[in-house]
């Protein structure tokens, strides 16, 4: 009987990169892709992915409360309930998939040695959320860990990444590339990606809904909405005129995948950035990353948080 590996995500982005690493061979022949229950995004990624012909051996599990017992692959490492998970259990191989630019804090964690606690860039633990945080990083020292990403990486920093003992691996979506388009994309020649940078209060909400409002008044803009983006601000976007605002739901990777040679994708800072290029550049299609002026962003935004959230964008 093969062993099922089990792969928990609790974003659409760590669901289709668990997918991709299945795909790679990185989980062995058969693949239970778990999500976590609850979530909205994740249920209409799920939807979504039952029109697709899957890899062999994966099956979209059920969403569930709670991990399973054993877990190979995970997208979150900054997660309690991962970071406890990996203590109380026997050290083995480890999965990491992409979770937008944590991947990239994570990397910079790891290459900067054992002793460095996995804690969020932007986290203000205690004391008890530090201690775990000290007492993941030693367990996965433990372990034999691949961290599986499409982000770009730079060379020193995957020198030092592999000089921890740490395997990484670079994908670039071949899975999903080779599944065929969606039938139709939106009407607009432009697509805004939304952004979380306002609900987190990282960007100042006048200077983004202005924003968005003289370039709507110069073409007509089709707008997705980040999936944490307040619900407040997507009714004030739909409100302006010249912005059609489609329902947040599956990932752009998955819904925009139907755009064609002459359209444009912009977007602030995020990591679609990157795997959209990967998925639309071959149909002509122009990913393009708006830098975010100096008077966006709020004082909680200080100086190495900005650099690392456009860190990954250009």
């Amino acid at each position: 009987m093969v062993k099922q590996a089990s792969a928990w995500v609790e974003s659409p982005l760590q669901m289709l990169c668990a997918i991709e690493a299945h795909h790679a061979g990185l989980l062995g022949p058969a693949t239970a892709v778990v999500p976590r229950a609850g979530l909205r995004p994740l249920t209409a990624t799920r939807r979504e992915l039952g029109s697709f012909v899957l890899p062999g051996g994966l099956e979209l599990a059920e969403p569930r409360e709670r991990m399973p017992r054993r877990v190979q692959a995970v997208g979150d490492a900054f997660s309690g309930r991962v970071q406890v998970r990996w203590l109380v259990s026997v050290p083995g191989r480890v999965v990491i998939v992409d979770d937008g630019l944590a991947t990239i804090r994570l990397l910079e964690l790891l290459a900067e040695g054992p002793y460095r606690p996995l804690l969020r860039a932007r986290a203000r633990p205690g004391r008890l959320r530090s201690a775990l945080g000290l007492a993941a990083a030693l367990r996965l020292r433990m372990s034999e860990v691949s961290v599986f990403t499409a982000l770009p990486v730079g060379d020193k920093l995957a020198e030092a990444v592999r000089a921890a003992g740490v395997d990484l691996v670079r994908h670039d979506f071949a899975w999903l590339r080779a599944q065929p388009p969606n039938a139709e994309g939106p009407a607009e020649r432009t697509v805004v990606l939304g952004t979380s940078l306002v609900r987190n209060g990282l960007v100042h909400r006048d200077r983004y809904l202005r924003w968005l409002t003289e370039l709507a008044s110069r073409e007509p803009l089709a707008y997705y909405p980040h999936r944490r983006e307040d619900p407040v601000d997507v009714a004030l976007i739909r409100e302006r005129p010249g912005i059609t605002v489609h329902d947040a739901g599956a990932p752009a990777e998955l819904t925009l995948r139907g755009l064609d040679a002459g359209q444009r994708v912009l977007s602030l800072p995020s990591t679609a950035i990157t795997s959209l290029r990967v998925l639309l550049s071959p149909r002509g299609v122009a990913v393009e990353p708006v830098d975010v002026p100096d008077d966006w962003w709020t004082s909680r935004a200080a100086p190495a948080l900005r650099s690392h959230l456009t860190g990954v964008s250009g």
